[in-house]
């Protein structure tokens, strides 16, 4: 079992997903940024970590969403999503193919990692400036 903390990345209305390289695990899926949890870290502080680390950014993290668990073939994940917005910084790709920026009722219509499906939902589900 993978703990993964992930940030659902806010700004002017728009939400941010990010592509995982050619040479990551699911290469080419679409993600929310974030990382895994260290011993003795909480997931508010690896997501300020891993942000940092992965696009250079320091993030304001948020509400948290219900945590999610994936049973992948050769691994199980879980997801502790929370709603970010960025504190500073400009996004430099460290690990990831590409960003988008897209409006939240668009979110469904990439190639998403299958753990993040049921992010999306909850996101959608509690979107306060999402069009239905």
């Amino acid at each position: 079992m993978i703990d993964v903390a992930c940030a659902i990345i806010e700004m002017d209305g728009l939400v941010l997903a990010a592509q995982r390289s050619e040479n990551m695990s699911l290469p080419l899926k679409w993600e929310f940024p974030g990382g895994k949890i260290d011993p003795g870290e909480s997931a508010e502080e690896c997501l300020r970590r891993e942000l940092v680390e992965e696009m250079g950014i320091h993030v304001s993290v948020g509400k948290s969403l219900p945590a999610t668990t994936h049973q992948y073939p050769k691994f199980a994940v879980t997801l502790y999503p929370f709603v970010c917005s960025i504190a500073s910084g400009e996004i430099v790709l460290h690990e990831h193919a590409a960003i988008d920026w897209l409006p939240p009722e668009e979110l469904p219509t990439l190639d998403w990692a299958e753990a993040d499906v049921p992010v999306i939902e909850s996101y959608l589900a509690g979107c306060e400036f999402c069009t239905p």
